[in-house]
């Protein structure tokens, strides 16, 4: 049923080609931009954009919101819709983002920055050409990371714990620490060529993918790590059928290694080295994302997620490697116990969200699968079995509409931890890899799902005020870190490392100046599992484990011509 969904929905994009016009607008809204891309998802749920764009499937591009100019919405109406030059050439907004960190890393959806103690910033400005069909989009990113030196996971755990440490850095590419001095980065950032025909465009691009309904997560592409190279296919807006409206991506992309090493690489136990180094080569990712809103369900946004790789030199001349995602999914119907034909690794996730305009609400989900069920019976016995998902809602509450004023309040919930109902069935974590991909589901060493890593939760809400683009508010959140290696290594509570935060925020717009701000104040119990008794002190079940503070402060500033 899969496949032939898959199958006739990607025909309905091919043949749709022929029957379109080329005057067009493919220039898009960054995944991350700040003030902006929060701003375009409430003014949906107020009734002021399209209702039928899913939100599910970034960037953001210009012409699924003929309403406005994407870069200044609050000006009402733009000209855009009504511009018919074959020619366009347009300067893109200056963004200089700015992070400090004082313990130790902390963050992610941040895109090419990295996870690094201290200040850091990333600087990015551009330039948008169209003519005709064709259409260049260079905006490139640099970035300077002042990376200082922290305190990491600890050496004075035991060697068991340390194995059970290095049973997952040796199968995922997650340094600790960037290197040992500063990082310095030029990159293509969100930069790409394209050929747009009506709601349909084909090119090449670096820019950053989101994919799914989360606002603080996604399960299966988010932009926690930099862009990367890939060839697409995708909407960029949606396309309207007798039976509803579509939206989609199908990309193949290169992945590239970080070439940072995990901590205490030479530490071994009874003569063996513990660090095993992984293959350097490249990975070829093909992955794709559906969404469906039916014609009948006003509001309703069905959808699915699927992503494959594999390394460089393991392609060969198999085309189902270059677009294995067409294949069946299920184990039994496609290379029976392994995930791929080759050393393949597999991914996907089904969503919805659905907006209800009357109540300026939505509520939102993600059910995403690390190892896929050898067959539908196997499905429907344990489809928990090496599971996460993602859960939100959001509302937007009137305090004075004639000054456009109101309450925003959004809760999302993200289960990556595993619940190990079977004990009889091995379970693995999220994103690694244990059969073939030691570098796991990065790119450049950072994750391509949700930022929060490898059996970690988070259970965030916050409440704020808005007024057209500006925004204050705050924010409480639970993070809990790899409870996956807390219950199967750790396994104490003085060593359960969760960290409970509170932020303030702040968003606001002057002329063509937008400008962000959060401040963050953390407190982690039990940083990095490290329990350890005090001397001359009997030890308790509940004693505090190694506590610690960090602070983080974001300041965002744009320039919009």
């Amino acid at each position: 049923m899969y496949k032939y969904t898959l199958k006739y929905s990607f025909y309905l994009l091919i043949t749709g080609l022929l029957y379109l016009p080329v005057n067009s607008f493919s220039q898009t809204l960054p995944v991350g931009t700040p003030v902006l891309e929060d701003a375009l998802r409430r003014a949906q749920l107020l009734g002021q954009v399209d209702s039928s764009v899913s939100f599910s499937s970034g960037p953001l591009f210009q012409q699924a919101f003929p309403e406005i100019d994407i870069f200044h919405p609050e000006n009402g109406t733009s000209d855009f819709r009504l511009n018919k030059k074959r020619t366009i050439i347009r300067l893109l907004p200056v963004l200089c983002q700015n992070q400090y960190n004082s313990h130790h890393p902390e963050g992610w959806d941040d895109g090419a920055m990295i996870p690094a103690r201290g200040y850091q910033t990333l600087f990015s400005a551009g330039i948008y050409a169209k003519y005709g069909p064709l259409s260049i989009q260079l905006r490139p990113e640099a970035v300077y990371a002042e990376n200082r030196s922290f305190q990491g996971f600890f050496k004075e755990q035991s060697d068991q714990v340390w194995a059970g440490y290095y049973n997952v850095l040796n199968y995922i590419d997650l340094p600790e620490r960037f290197g040992d001095r500063s990082y310095q980065k030029l990159l293509w950032g969100q930069s790409s060529i394209r050929l747009t025909f009506g709601p349909v465009s084909i090119g090449l691009s670096n820019e950053n993918l989101w994919w799914g309904p989360g606002i603080h997560n996604s399960l299966v592409m988010s932009n926690t790590a930099e862009g990367f190279k890939h060839l697409t296919l995708n909407t960029v807006k949606p396309i309207r059928t007798i039976i509803g409206s579509f939206e989609g991506q199908l990309i193949g992309g290169r992945l590239e290694n970080s070439g940072f090493a995990p901590p205490d690489t030479s530490r071994t136990i009874n003569g063996v080295k513990l660090y095993v180094p992984k293959r350097n080569d490249w990975r070829y990712i093909n992955a794709v994302v559906l969404s469906y809103q039916p014609k009948w369900v006003t509001g309703l946004f069905l959808g699915v997620t699927r992503s494959f790789i594999y390394y460089g030199s393991d392609l060969g001349n198999n085309i189902k490697n270059y677009i294995p995602v067409i294949t069946p999914i299920s184990k039994k119907a496609n290379f029976g116990e392994t995930e791929g034909n080759g050393g393949g690794d597999q991914r996907a996730s089904f969503f919805a969200r659905w907006i209800w305009l009357k109540a300026k609400a939505e509520i939102y989900c993600e059910y995403f699968r690390e190892d896929h069920a050898f067959d539908t019976r196997d499905f429907i016995l344990e489809p928990n079995y090496e599971h996460a998902y993602l859960f939100g809602l959001q509302k937007m509450i009137v305090l004075n509409p004639i000054r456009n004023q109101y309450l925003q309040f959004n809760l999302e919930i993200t289960q990556l931890a595993q619940t190990r109902t079977n004990p009889g069935r091995v379970e693995g974590e999220m994103y690694l890899h244990y059969s073939g991909i030691s570098q796991g589901y990065t790119n450049n060493g950072q994750l391509l799902g949700a930022g929060i890593g490898p059996g970690s939760n988070l259970q965030s809400v916050s409440l704020s005020w808005v007024k057209s683009l500006k925004k204050i508010g705050f924010r409480v959140e639970r993070y809990v870190h790899d409870n996956d290696f807390y219950n199967t290594v750790i396994k104490d509570p003085r060593g359960n490392w969760v960290d409970i935060s509170g932020s303030v925020f702040g968003e606001w717009n002057y002329g063509h100046f937008l400008i962000s701000a959060n401040l963050k104040s953390v407190r982690c119990y039990n940083y990095e599992f490290l329990y350890q008794q005090m001397s001359g002190e009997t030890p308790a079940y509940w004693d505090q484990g190694k506590n610690t503070y960090n602070f983080q402060a974001q300041l965002g500033v744009m320039y919009r011509f």
